[in-house]
């Protein structure tokens, strides 16, 4: 249930579809993973307000009559139905071939929406934003339209985060920050969300914050805004509102969250709970712009993500809290240890006199040791002189032994290493997104012009926060004595990092701490030699990407902080 509640993406939620400007949620805020027959439910009550929907009750297209187990494409074999709702489906599936989880939206060919849908999902896939949840397919297929999106398992949403109370103001300054410059780039792409809710905004295990349903989600529901930047900044504004507050920044309940009082308007996040970052509600209501007008009195108003951006970039940075420092408690003496067994307890205020310790070794016992270690020393001593007088009398009448030849010492040879064959290989990827799955045997293809790609990231040459490293686990057939790798890169620069570990088997989610390292390096030229002290045993070898340098711009991505893999050979110890 933890993994549906924090992967799917958000088209479940039954919030009023109006533009925030207008009025607030309405209907249920259940998570993804709500029970279906509500939402079911909720449907006629969402056509009936006038939520942005198209297609009156007449011309809606049926459900595709889908069910688990059913497979797509003869790939995608559909787990659990996470949302059957307005024509349209979701669900978590599994993809057979590259053996991960993922999500899938399915609707009907004919569905009025069924082009629209599309349209969003391939734009939203060559976006290609690690900041977005990543659209894989789109396919329409015997009567079906459906688009594949990735399964994110360490990740929750900021609806479940917001359900234990307010986010720390650090927190919240990181949430703010990485949102609103991922829509500025979106926006930039001609790419608006337009239902930008605390269902579709998730914080990964790592830390980064990550938006889901871009395009696809408003397609979904066939939502459109003639100010759709204004739309996605005060939705950004009410996600921070939120966030400092546990409210929702109009009066009527949503997503699980209460709104404000009655009649009393929009007031600042300071002035609803005590404590509130001053700069970040400032922040808030400078994003919940209204036709232009503001609730701050000070600052004008930020219409587009682009604008908030900048807005952000002049606030003071807000550091992460210190790491709390509990000191260890107080070393308390046992009466036992103070010498006072079976004694009463002193009087307060009376000073006990302390008795001296008798000398070293004079007791009873002491003596006895005394003379056992002096009667020992006598005997070695008596015993190591005859010895020496021995070995003295015998020295000329027995032939002395020849000194072994120091030249001959090392004449045996260490072992020639051998070249290690490379079975198999799958993609690593422990956080459910993978870089070029399809790429990966051309690592050992002997072709130097094919390679495997990261995708391009803003930041670096570390990978993270965005991601902890990426990389593949091969499979060498069999136990072997591995000793060194050689990596061929195809971006040089500064600089790479790699990582050798052995792996227990041919996994692309392992825990990377059930592994052993073998060896690490760093390269800026077009080869990475990993050397390990010594040989390690096993059949299973992954190769961990965690730095690369910045390259330009190709068919395949943007420019960034990026690596592709052309060959791979690995070398062991002949036994």
């Amino acid at each position: 249930m933890a993994e549906r509640s924090t992967a799917a993406v958000d088209v479940a939620d039954n919030s009023g579809e109006e533009p925030l400007t207008a009025k607030a949620d309405q209907a249920d805020q259940s998570t993804a993973d709500g029970v279906a027959q509500k939402r079911e439910r909720d449907t006629e009550h969402d056509e009936a307000q006038g939520s942005g929907g198209t297609e009156g009750p007449g011309n809606k297209a049926s459900a595709p009559e889908l069910h688990s187990g059913h497979k797509l494409a003869r790939r995608y074999r559909l787990e659990d139905c996470v949302t059957r709702l307005d024509g349209f489906s979701s669900w978590r599936a599994v993809d057979e071939k590259l053996r991960r989880a993922v999500g899938v939206h399915v609707l009907p060919a004919d569905h009025t929406r069924a082009r629209a849908v599309l349209a969003a999902a391939r734009s939203s896939a060559l976006l290609g934003d690690p900041r977005f949840v990543q659209v894989l397919d789109a396919v329409e297929e015997n009567d079906l339209v459906y688009v594949v999106h990735e399964w994110l398992p360490d990740a929750t949403e900021l609806t479940t985060l917001l359900s234990a109370g307010p986010l720390e103001p650090h927190d919240a300054y990181q949430m703010v920050s990485q949102l609103s410059s991922a829509m500025a780039a979106a926006h930039r792409e001609g790419l608006a969300h337009l239902r930008l809710n605390p269902n579709a905004v998730l914080r990964t295990s790592t830390g980064q914050w990550r938006i889901r349903g871009l395009a696809v989600n408003a397609a979904l529901r066939g939502i459109a805004s003639e100010t759709p930047q204004r739309a996605d900044t005060e939705a950004i504004g009410a996600l921070l509102y939120a966030a400092l507050t546990q409210r929702w920044p109009y009066e009527n309940d949503a997503h699980g969250l209460s709104g404000l009082p009655k009649d009393i308007g929009l007031i600042a996040p300071d002035q609803v709970r005590a404590g509130v970052h001053r700069g970040l509600s400032e922040l808030a209501m400078r994003a919940l712009a209204n036709d232009g007008a503001t609730a701050s009195r000070h600052e004008s108003p930020c219409t587009t993500p682009e604008e908030l951006v900048k807005a952000i970039s002049e606030m003071p940075r807000i550091r992460p809290p210190e790491p709390a420092f509990t000191a260890p408690p107080e070393y308390q003496r046992t009466t036992y240890q103070q010498g006072s067994y079976g004694r009463a307890p002193a009087h307060p205020g009376v000073t006990q006199p302390v008795p001296a310790p008798p000398p070293p070794l004079q007791s009873r016992t002491g003596k006895a040791l005394k003379w056992a270690v002096s009667a020992l020393l006598i005997a070695a001593l008596g015993l190591g002189s005859w010895q020496l007088a021995d070995a003295l009398m015998d020295q000329g009448s027995e032939p002395k032994t020849p000194a072994p030849n120091p030249s001959a010492v090392g004449d045996e040879k260490p072992a020639a290493p051998k070249k290690l064959t490379v079975q198999e290989a799958v993609e690593y990827y422990p956080d459910g997104s993978p870089q070029d799955a399809d790429g990966v045997a051309n690592t050992y293809d002997e072709d130097s012009t094919s390679y495997w790609r990261t995708k391009s990231y803003f930041e670096g040459p570390e990978l993270a926060p965005f991601k902890q490293g990426v990389g593949i686990m091969y499979d060498l057939g069999a136990d072997e004595d591995v000793s060194s790798a050689s990596i061929s890169l195809r971006h040089t620069g500064d600089h790479t990092t790699l990582t050798m570990y052995a792996a227990d088997a041919l996994s692309s989610s392992a825990p990377l701490d059930s592994m052993k390292k073998i060896a690490t390096a760093e390269a800026s030229g077009p080869v990475a030699k990993l050397q390990a002290k010594k040989p390690v045993k096993t059949r299973y070898v992954l190769i961990w990407l965690t730095a690369a340098p910045y390259a330009e711009g190709d068919q395949f991505s943007g420019s960034g902080y990026k690596q592709a893999i052309t060959d791979v050979s690995f070398l062991g110890t002949s036994t």
